[in-house]
């Protein structure tokens, strides 16, 4: 029996799909998706967060994710 995504794992879904479409014009900035679609564009994480908050803090789960054209590896040594 398959499990459904959950909202984050769907939102998340819709940001690898428009990864590299993004990165062409908001190369590092911080996208807000909600619902399934893009809520905005912002310089840092924090107005990102707070944009979320003010939009959706009380309907649901959203997603500030940065926008790369490749996800960044991190190593911890």
């Amino acid at each position: 029996m398959a499990t459904q995504p959950t909202n984050l794992e769907r939102q998340f879904s819709f940001f690898e799909q428009h990864r590299v479409e993004w990165s062409r014009q908001h190369q590092g900035e911080f996208v807000l998706v909600f619902d399934g679609r893009e809520a905005g564009f912002y310089p840092d994480y924090e107005s990102a967060f707070r944009a979320g908050l003010k939009k959706f803090g009380s309907q649901g789960q959203f997603l500030v994710q940065q926008v790369c054209a490749v996800e960044p590896v991190f190593f911890i040594y």
